[in-house]
């Protein structure tokens, strides 16, 4: 049987694999910015690691309690968190070759934690146009997020298949991808702390007004 013990120890060990695997594909995506609809859905390891990640919290929480336990609730979790990221990638890949919209998030290359944590958080719902490079809302994001949110109700049991239940969920789509924003704009410091910890004795001796 599947416990909720076993479900974190899934979760933690996937974290690295899925900050780490995203950054790869940033890199990748920047040099053919034009990928696919099948390698925007289907071609993202991070995207596996999430569907685990989420689909064993929801395992933890027992939400909805209608599916059980055990791996065949972990099942049914899986499928659905994973049919929501078929959903919502694809609304998300449309709209946003619709309207010349970048699907890749950016670092900032800031210095500061709080300016790094507003430009990851803004650049949930803010993005930048390909053919021009300015910014602008995230229509692509907004609409996947709201879509996958409702369109997921279809095969939710009928506790959940409600339209307050779509945009709730939609909520929490949100979030996640602005919280998933802020681990990939620091995820060079929790990999490295130490060299974090240099580059910010650095910039501290060297900023203006400080003896030698």
């Amino acid at each position: 049987m599947l416990r909720a013990r076993h479900v974190l120890v899934l979760f933690l060990a996937a974290l690295p694999k899925l900050a780490g695997a995203d950054a790869t594909e940033t890199s990748a995506e920047r040099a053919a910015p034009h990928e696919s609809w099948l390698h925007h859905v289907f071609g993202r390891p991070a995207a596996y690691a999430r569907t685990a990640a989420y689909a064993g919290i929801e395992q933890v929480k027992g939400d909805p309690y209608e599916w059980g336990g055990g791996m065949a609730g972990y099942a049914k979790r899986f499928g659905s968190v994973f049919g929501k990221h078929i959903v919502k990638s694809s609304i998300q890949y449309q709209v946003a070759r619709l309207r010349d919209e970048e699907l890749v998030y950016t670092p900032s290359g800031r210095e500061g934690f709080r300016p790094r944590l507003t430009y990851a958080l803004v650049s949930t719902v803010v993005t930048r146009k390909t053919t021009t490079g300015e910014r602008t809302v995230s229509t692509s994001e907004i609409s996947a997020v709201v879509g996958s949110g409702l369109i997921s109700r279809l095969w939710q049991p009928a506790s959940l298949r409600t339209i307050g239940g779509g945009f709730g969920s939609a909520g929490i789509s949100l979030g996640s991808d602005a919280g998933y924003n802020v681990v990939r704009e620091f995820w060079p410091e929790i990999r490295h702390p130490r060299r974090a910890k240099a580059r910010s004795s650095k910039n501290q001796n060297q900023s203006p007004g400080r003896t030698p």
